[in-house]
């Protein structure tokens, strides 16, 4: 066997759909050392998912380190089980990731905690192993080349989904051969409206390269978006009756947050209508959004509506018994945690009340349940079952998923790619998209990433499946 083919890595992914983001990447050198390292490890937020958070299906204390590409649940929650588990390896990501990072471990564990509490079951890890996660990280500048040991090097790129997101290249070395260049893109979006995102630059466009591809919106393209929460909102409160838009506590809910202030701008929304953030984290994420630590353009750090409220414990239940009409913003973004359980179970049975998500929601937690029933229906709401009465609706204009042109357009813009593995969608969507790259982008090879195989990837851009074997 030549030095060329002992040459190579195995990219697996461990989560079968689009929560618990996680690669596990097994690198094999000439001189037959391994490197192994995961991309993310988050959490699995669908129902019918859970029993996966309990599993990492490779040892964790073999992992030398792990990249993260951006601070949502579903992509770090399951860090500090990995730690947990004998991870002691450097957690490498953005520097505004790592500041965001202590928040969201600590808002995590308490929300775990609550529920196994509630289950009367063994809480996934505690916070000392947080503190020992927290201890592991490893800030990094955009768009600067560090190295990992001898053969790995990597660059953060600016990525438009989240604030301190990133795409990341992964450029494993070799004395005397090619590089093999692994691009991860995580969570995928062209732009922010809170802050610029700079071109890939050519250097990296001109690489030989295996991009790990998102697929959330593989099926839908950007002229399928039907922009109607403005619309909804307005008609709801003319009508008397009150909002509650599940958000997500980074990102969306300050999304949501501006939305609503150029509502109130263009006079479509009075600004005697009360304004309501319930959700620890999403509060504390929108202060640092306001002093500027994050790096917010200057023009997007007064993005809050007038008369808006912020709800704790303490006044909570004098927004739920309040009868005015009002707009509640409350997390978690897909129904099933926090706040957002107990104003849906109190909005629900409202037939004047509009629950409207602001994002994707997976089908087994409660957005994707209440999607899917009708009006009248009886639906579980945090243990209770209540009956549907109120409107509910969807939109994916907020999305910072990139749609399925988009993501075409990204592919394209590399001028030698060798290979295109999809992930992190449900799995008829991952199909759908993976086809229309092998046919708009033509690279040399498009695969499926899944929790069954290894696609083996080395400096002539081949792929081979092979049987699962965890190391």
């Amino acid at each position: 066997m030549s030095k060329k083919e002992r040459f190579y890595a195995d990219i697996m992914s461990i989560h079968p759909a689009v929560t618990g983001s996680c690669h596990l990447v097994i690198v094999k050198l000439p001189n037959s050392e391994t490197i192994r390292f995961t991309v993310d490890c988050g959490l699995f937020q669908a129902r019918e998912h859970e029993g996966l958070n309990n599993e990492l299906p490779f040892n964790p204390e073999n992992i030398d380190f792990c990249l993260v590409t951006h601070n949502h649940v579903d992509h770090t929650g399951r860090l500090p089980f990995m730690v947990k588990k004998g991870f002691r390896g450097g957690i490498y990501t953005t520097e505004a990731t790592c500041k965001l990072l202590p928040l969201a471990l600590n808002d995590s564990y308490k929300v775990l905690r609550d529920i196994s509490k509630r289950k009367n079951k063994k809480c996934l890890y505690e916070e000392s192993d947080v503190e020992k996660t927290l201890s592991l990280l490893k800030p990094c500048q955009f768009s600067n080349t560090i190295s990992i040991g001898e053969n790995v090097k990597v660059t953060f790129l600016k990525n438009g989904h989240l604030i301190g997101a990133a795409l990341i290249l992964v450029q494993i070395t070799y004395p005397e051969l090619e590089d093999i260049n692994l691009l991860f893109t995580g969570d995928y979006a062209s732009k922010n409206l809170f802050f610029d995102v700079e071109p890939i630059p050519e250097w990296i466009l001109n690489l030989p390269l295996t991009v790990i591809q998102e697929s959330t919106y593989g099926n839908m393209d950007t002229d399928k978006i039907h922009k109607c929460f403005g619309h909804n909102v307005i008609e709801c409160i003319k009508n008397k009756g009150t909002v509650v838009a599940p958000v997500f506590s980074l990102g969306r809910s300050q999304e949501i947050l501006y939305e609503i202030k150029m509502l109130q701008e263009e006079g479509e929304l009075s600004e005697e209508v009360p304004i309501f953030l319930d959700g620890k984290l999403a509060i504390k994420y929108t202060a640092l959004y306001e002093n500027g630590e994050l790096g917010i353009k200057a023009e997007m750090q007064d993005f809050l509506p007038q008369n808006l409220t912020y709800v704790s414990k303490l006044n909570r239940m004098e927004v739920l018994e309040s009868k005015e009409s009002k707009i509640i913003l409350t997390t978690s973004g897909m129904g099933s945690y926090g706040p957002a359980q107990t104003y849906i179970h109190e909005y629900i049975t409202r037939r004047n009340a509009l629950i409207h998500f602001t994002g994707f929601c997976a089908e087994e937690t409660l957005g994707g349940r209440l999607k899917s029933a009708d009006v009248g229906s009886t639906v579980e709401v945090g243990g209770v079952i209540v009956k549907k009465l109120a409107r509910v609706e969807f939109t994916t204009e907020f999305s910072a998923h990139a749609k399925a042109d988009e993501m075409i357009s990204f592919l394209k813009k590399f001028k030698n790619l060798k290979l295109v593995l999809v992930n992190h969608g449900e799995v008829q969507t991952k199909e759908i998209f993976a086809n229309r790259i092998a046919n708009e982008v033509n690279p040399k090879m498009v695969g499926i990433l899944g929790r069954e195989y290894f696609f083996r990837v080395n400096h002539f851009g081949l792929i081979k499946t092979l049987g699962t074997k965890f190391e």
